[in-house]
């Protein structure tokens, strides 16, 4: 499950499955260098992104 507390690189690297849900909330996390120690929640809070609608995109995702 993620969380938003995990930090961005970790997420992609462990489910490379959620590059297309960042792609689709136009965060291009995969090429931001501050994405190897930002956590999602802070990552989200800074683009302007619903958290929540992120995080049910994000472990949808996952669950296919």
């Amino acid at each position: 499950m993620i969380t938003k507390e995990m930090i961005i690189t970790d997420i992609i690297a462990q489910h490379p499955e959620t590059l297309s849900v960042f792609r689709q909330y136009n965060l291009d996390c995969f090429e931001c260098q501050i994405a190897d120690v930002e956590t999602l929640g802070h990552g989200a809070g800074v683009h302007k992104v619903d958290l929540e609608q992120l995080l049910t995109s994000l472990n949808d995702a996952v669950k296919k």
